[in-house]
């Protein structure tokens, strides 16, 4: 496997563009992607656990009913959720792209993102989607397109082998707060060129954001928006993969690496964020465990807050996994924290141990922070992804709406 530029037009027979409509008069920047294939595709989607969905998302898991599609129109700026006529708004935006790129609107998935509870001016992506232009390394536009509070785009895209073809995934994605995701994430749209049916797409994604993007949490908070979408249209020319031998665990390797990626810019760019920080929870008895305790250490605003001062407040890691109820014995657990600046254990058998307060400091100080913690009581682990508590945080979402 080898890791390449592209995004979602890294595989064969994609193109992806982006361009302002206008949906937000304060927004200079594009507003509206799209993402097409040469030719029909398998697809399969993920959605938001929330109870409240946005209605692009119902409207999708009409379109994909069928496990095809050829593209995707997403918008940023408005969210279309619990919003007037949201589910018709949803309808005329799919309509407004089949137009434009002459293709059925079932065959579309929709996609929204940006401020909840008003309405879509859907007659702006009407007007002036048909300006769009689209193009095989037009998978930058497309994603700055989707960004709402992100700061920089997120993309990743592998190369793979799969019966001796040469195959190939990417991705990209926005997300930046109203993380804490129950599926798959914010908004992320993959595209590969390998032939693979339907329901070993789904499950391949369905197990793959389990460890990924369900892995990631800036605020805690699930969004109404959230949609993880795969498109494969199996221009690589493999033979179809129809069960779960080598070759589907070739193509699920190459996902993983794929939404892992994307996960980790996610958690970087949390809102406010200055760190990105790593919890990896090893020697467990489960790996249910070990994912709820690392979720638990990452998703503290006492550890956040931690992280942001460059504070060894190991006490407050020992704290989050105690009320993650996942089991273990808190006697048992050593906790390091560690960067490109070095590491230092700071909690032993569940103790405090003297250590370096300034090296401490220093090691804290990175963009990068990992927190190991081994629970000495098993093989299992897992990682999850989170970031700082900033002041900025605050400051951006005290007036988002405004």
């Amino acid at each position: 496997m080898k890791i390449i530029s592209g995004g979602v037009c890294a595989a064969k027979g994609f193109q992806a563009g982006g361009m302002r409509c206008g949906i937000k008069e304060s927004r200079a920047e594009d507003d509206t992607a799209i993402i097409l294939s040469d030719c029909e595709c398998t697809a399969a989607a993920v959605y938001t656990m929330n109870r409240v969905k946005a209605a692009p998302l119902y409207v999708t898991m009409e379109h994909l009913e069928n496990g095809v599609a050829r593209g995707i129109v997403a918008n940023a700026g408005n969210a279309n959720a619990c919003a007037p006529d949201g589910m018709e708004n949803a309808r005329r935006m799919a309509k407004a792209a089949a137009g434009v790129l002459q293709v059925d609107e079932g065959d579309l998935v929709v996609a929204s993102t940006g401020v909840i509870g008003q309405r879509l001016p859907v007659e702006c992506i009407e007007t002036h989607l048909k300006e769009i232009e689209l193009s095989n390394d037009g998978s930058e536009k497309a994603n700055h397109a989707i960004m709402t509070t992100d700061t920089k785009p997120k993309t990743a895209a592998v190369e793979f082998t799969v019966g001796g073809k040469v195959c190939r995934i990417g991705g990209i994605c926005k997300g930046s707060g109203m993380i804490h995701p129950n599926m798959g994430t914010m908004l992320s749209f993959l595209t590969t060129d390998c032939a693979i049916t339907h329901e070993m797409l789904l499950d391949a994604l369905q197990e793959n954001v389990k460890k990924t993007y369900n892995r990631v949490t800036v605020d805690g908070d699930t969004s109404t928006n959230d949609m993880c979408v795969v498109l494969a249209n199996g221009k690589a020319g493999n033979e179809l993969i129809e069960w779960q031998d080598e070759e589907y665990q070739a193509f699920c390797k190459a996902l993983g690496e794929v939404n892992t990626r994307l996960a980790r810019q996610i958690a970087a760019d949390g809102e406010g964020a200055t760190k990105l920080v790593t919890c990896t929870v090893q020697g467990a008895r489960t790996e249910e465990a070990a994912e709820r305790l690392a979720k638990a250490v990452v998703g503290s605003n006492l550890v956040k807050a931690a992280m942001f001062g460059a504070d060894a407040n190991w006490g407050r890691v020992l704290c989050a996994m105690g009320y993650s109820k996942a089991p273990f014995r808190p006697e048992y657990v050593t906790v390091t924290f560690s960067s490109d600046a070095g590491s230092v254990t700071v909690c032993e058998k569940g103790a405090g141990l003297p250590f370096d307060e300034q090296a401490a400091k220093t090691v804290l100080s990175e963009s990068e922070v990992a927190i190991l913690v081994d629970l000495n009581e098993g093989v299992d682990s897992a990682t999850a992804w989170g970031c700082d508590l900033t002041y900025d945080y605050v400051k951006i979402n005290g007036d988002y709406r405004t």
